[in-house]
């Protein structure tokens, strides 16, 4: 199956209301432009640097997604052309994104990361660092971020039942602040679901999903 073919596959998979995020991480450009030329404009990576060399050279009406872990001082690499960054987990990276945005004179979208699976592994929020961070005076003060919702990431297993756990709770974590909107939140996404999963995480409420090694293969 080719990259095209894939990729058709799956959108035609996916309900209308659903973003898919070609995860296109380690994949060169060629692989990408094949995905472009059948009609994907929105692709993750999760390396800030590699992202950046694949924006300069691609044309210019891709949405870049962050979807990986985010160092503070990797940030200002970005900060000119990412369209969304999923992996937001602490307020120092929040102040950091809101500075590089001003810079840059633009707003930049972000989903913050909670965490949800089994596994140390992985980063994230809590309900609670969540609550504390939305609700804290720097947070309210700034004007160049938007938080677009919440992302999160199940732990790596066969066994659907603790998936849907994870993702139901994610769920419900966004249900629970979705009323916390202000100027700076709007809290219309649930990024969650990837090539393994994504079908239980639509069930579960994903409004975003993260597909690569279906559509390109494997790493």
């Amino acid at each position: 199956m080719s990259i095209a073919s894939n990729l058709n596959t799956i959108k035609s998979s996916l309900p209308e209301n659903i973003t898919l995020v070609a995860v296109s991480k380690t994949k060169p450009v060629s692989d990408l432009m094949q995905a472009y030329e059948a009609g994907q404009r929105i692709f993750g990576e999760n390396k800030i640097q590699e992202m950046a060399d694949k924006y300069e050279q691609m044309p210019k009406d891709i949405q870049w997604h962050m979807i990986g872990h985010v160092q503070t001082n990797k940030v200002k690499f970005m900060a000119p052309f990412v369209n969304l960054i999923h992996g937001v987990d602490s307020l120092k990276l929040v102040q950091e994104i809101n500075k590089q945005a001003l810079k840059n004179n633009r707003i930049i979208d972000c989903l913050l990361q909670i965490y949800i699976a089994e596994e140390e592994s992985k980063f994230g929020l809590d309900e609670n660092e969540l609550k504390e961070l939305l609700s804290s005076p720097e947070f309210k003060e700034m004007k160049n971020i938007r938080i677009l919702g919440l992302m999160g990431m199940a732990t790596f297993t066969e066994n659907k039942t603790q998936i849907k756990k994870e993702f139901t709770h994610l769920k419900s974590v966004f249900d629970s602040i979705e009323k916390l909107k202000t100027e700076n939140c709007e809290f219309n996404t649930i990024s969650m679901g990837m090539s393994g999963d994504y079908q239980l995480a639509i069930e579960c409420g994903s409004k975003m999903v993260r597909i690569g090694s279906s559509i390109f293969g494997g790493r």
